[in-house]
């Protein structure tokens, strides 16, 4: 049975949930319908015109983003305008386009955690405080004899974390009682008797973005045709996830030096800074993208360097008048380096779940600015 874009969005979304987006932010299905099959990933920074001519040419499906090609609301759609010929160009040729945008940016092993381990920071911690994950409560009524079993389904599922515990539940013993009606087919008693049965309610917490699991979870191991379960929303604050990271250098260096190897491992032609070249770095916050709102926490994070891009001339001063060595690593180049590891992990969940599916980078991405050397 060939795999659909839904399938594929599902395993997107468990790694970059879409509720840790902005408030601003604009991820998600963008383009296409979840039902469409899906042979060919081709993964991407930005969706441009030429990104989609390839995708034509070489029979891409699916493409994978991590900037929104729908950011803003639409108020016209004119196919002999840029956007509106790569639209038609999509729609006509039945090419989905998903995209993970500030959601990757703070996820676990998203955008900044790819960038921190291309550097090689160690002890890394978050920079921005994020978006804060809603909890809920979900208590299972099941008969002892499953209890053991709905109990370790929801742990695989993700559920029951609290701090550093797994596995947290708690359960009350009681009777249950129902009736099954005509056309029932019970797993305990009979049509038309009211059957009383030895259950357990079990409760446990779950985030929101793997509430939907873990239900899935619950129900393919629950022995009745109907399971009774409640689901609460609860006040209680979740993890607080985070933009940008925080790490040690991993060998205290003069900046001039950090900045080469940065440069290195970045792949750029050329490295923008401001600030104090000799400054000994032993520490580095990043933040992949337009992060140089951010400079003043980074300071006070402890970092004597600050890589992020779109830094303007008087977020240079800023830097000189904070003591802190800024260094502007481009928009696609501090973030391009994700595309590589989501191609990667993309490929790794297609073997894993048997996926006939092939996935590329896209080879026609480059960043917007050329530099005259």
């Amino acid at each position: 049975m060939a795999v659909t874009v839904g399938e594929v969005v599902k395993v997107l979304a468990e790694w970059a949930p879409v509720s840790l987006k902005e408030s601003w932010d604009n991820p998600g299905l963008l383009v296409g319908s979840p039902n469409e099959p899906v042979q060919k990933i081709m993964v991407t920074l930005d969706v441009m015109r030429d990104s989609v001519d390839y995708a034509v040419a070489h029979g891409v499906n699916l493409i994978v983003s991590h900037h929104p090609i729908i950011f803003s609301g639409l108020k016209a759609l004119h196919s002999d305008t840029y956007d509106g010929e790569m639209y038609q160009k999509l729609l006509a040729h039945r090419i989905s386009v998903y995209s993970a945008h500030t959601n990757l940016d703070s996820a676990d092993g998203g955008v900044n955690d790819v960038l921190a381990r291309r550097l090689g920071l160690r002890e890394v911690t978050g920079l921005v405080p994020g978006v804060k994950e809603p909890l809920y409560k979900v208590a299972v009524y099941v008969p002892e004899s499953h209890s053991e079993a709905v109990r370790q389904a929801m742990a695989a599922a993700g559920a029951g974390y609290t701090g550093n515990y797994s596995d947290c539940s708690f359960t009350v013993k009681g009777d249950g009682r129902f009736k099954p009606r005509a056309g029932a087919n019970p797993f305990i008693g009979s049509v038309g008797t009211v059957e009383t049965v030895r259950e357990e309610r079990i409760e446990t917490i779950v985030p929101q973005p793997k509430l939907s699991a873990l239900l899935a979870a619950v129900l393919k191991v629950h022995p009745y045709e109907e399971p009774a379960y409640d689901v609460y929303p609860l006040a209680n604050e979740g993890r607080q996830y985070a933009m940008g990271r925080v790490g040690l250098w991993p060998t205290p260096e003069p900046a001039g030096i950090v900045l080469q190897k940065i440069k290195r491992a970045l792949k750029r032609d050329v490295l923008p800074f401001a600030g104090d070249a000799d400054t000994m770095v032993t520490k580095v916050a990043l933040l992949g993208g337009a992060g140089a709102g951010f400079m003043k926490l980074a300071k006070e994070a402890g970092a004597q360097l600050y890589l992020t891009g779109d830094i303007r001339y008087h977020d240079a001063q800023e830097a000189v008048k904070l003591g802190i060595v800024a260094a502007d690593g481009g928009h696609f180049g501090t973030e391009y380096p994700v595309v590589s590891d989501l191609q990667e992990r993309l490929r790794a969940a297609g073997r894993e779940r048997k996926w006939a599916i092939e996935c590329i980078s896209d080879p026609t991405s480059r960043d917007m600015f050329h530099y005259i050397k």
